[in-house]
């Protein structure tokens, strides 16, 4: 799971740090998404200079609504935070899809990115950081369990663990037939999958142990064994494949639920020209495998995988092949009013008897 500590590499924030050079690259991003052996790597090779300041998704909105979209030069958010963002408040610019090496990303991930990220008419975002949530299970106990809906089978009753939270109405809707991103446009289409979903979670809480809020939480009760198949995220089953190689994250057949961090270019920044030779540096099979390696998460780079650590990547392709990932169900922009509706709903569920 994504850290949200926030930390700073750079002791001056962007509104006090003086005027940069147009070969310095001011960068807003997550912890371990530049590495300091990375950064040094692009200096070298590029002429560059990098300032990091590491933030989260609300922090970098509110960092460049302040300054008009000023004081950076790449940012990266999630691909869900964009187009909105953009439209109340105009604080990015277009992507020059010229300047970019499309061919160093996956395609099934550029192109729900784009989708994801267009606003009248042009792309504003590009694909980074990814990771999902779908299914961490006992696979000695649990083997059967291979879809969100499998977690009401007989076979695992009371001991099964989910959050009520949106990625469970979205995963279980996935798993039931239905498509929930395509009605978020339609707000009466969206509760009656929201209906069909209540009543399925609603008959699944005999098989659920407990509803999970955290996740060490999730953690404990899989390694106790009190708990043999669960929804959670990649990396939690991956961590806990290290200890106990019967656990791992299962990819559901209908599809993990996935978020991807992004690069966007700030409507003011000043070096674009350093903006894109990162872009295209940090996507190179060789420095995406070094970003994995520090940060947990894998990369939208082709062949990103190659030079990653032997045991992570192993757990990464036992998890996903090639299908899987095309198969991955990415967050898109919430529209308003929907988590309203799923609050109520969610709500609903927990009350039931």
């Amino acid at each position: 799971m994504k850290s949200t500590l926030v930390t700073s590499l750079v002791v001056a924030t962007a509104l006090a740090a003086p005027a940069a050079n147009a070969d310095t690259l001011r960068l807003l991003t997550w912890g371990g998404y530049a590495p300091e052996e990375v950064i040094a790597k692009f200096e070298a090779e590029t002429g560059h200079t990098v300032e990091v300041t590491t933030s989260n998704n609300e922090e970098m909105i509110a960092k460049l609504r302040a300054t008009n979209g000023g004081g950076f030069d790449l940012a990266q958010p999630s691909q869900d935070r964009i187009t909105s963002a953009q439209e109340e408040f105009g604080i990015y610019k277009p992507m020059d899809m010229s300047k970019v090496n499309a061919d160093l990303f996956i395609p099934s991930m550029l192109k729900a990115t784009a989708g994801n990220t267009t606003f009248e008419g042009e792309v504003y975002g590009l694909p980074h950081v990814w990771g999902t949530s779908g299914l961490v299970v006992n696979t000695a106990q649990a083997g059967d369990v291979q879809d969100y809906t499998d977690l009401c089978d007989a076979s695992v009753a009371g001991k099964v663990s989910y959050r009520l939270k949106r990625p469970t109405l979205i995963g279980f809707a996935y798993s039931m037939g239905l498509d929930p991103f395509a009605a978020y446009g339609d707000t009466a289409k969206y509760q009656d999958i929201l209906n069909q979903v209540e009543a399925k979670l609603t008959d699944c809480k005999p098989n659920v142990k407990t509803y999970w809020g955290g996740g060490d939480e999730i953690k404990n009760l899989l390694r106790s064994g009190e708990v043999v198949a669960s929804m959670a995220w990649d990396t939690g089953g991956w961590q806990l494949n290290a200890d106990n190689p019967d656990i791992t994250f299962v990819a559901p057949d209908s599809g993990a639920l996935g978020w991807i961090d992004t690069f966007v270019l700030p409507a003011r920044g000043r070096a674009d020209d350093a903006a894109y030779d990162w872009i295209n540096f940090v996507m190179r099979p060789d420095i995406a495998a070094m970003i994995t390696n520090t940060a947990g998460n894998f990369t939208a780079a082709v062949d990103g995988d190659a030079g990653v650590s032997a045991d992570l990547k192993a757990r990464y392709q036992g998890s996903f092949d090639q299908s899987a990932i095309d198969n991955i169900k990415w967050y898109p922009p919430v529209p308003a009013g929907l988590e309203a509706l799923e609050g109520a709903t969610l709500d609903r569920i927990n009350a039931a008897n």
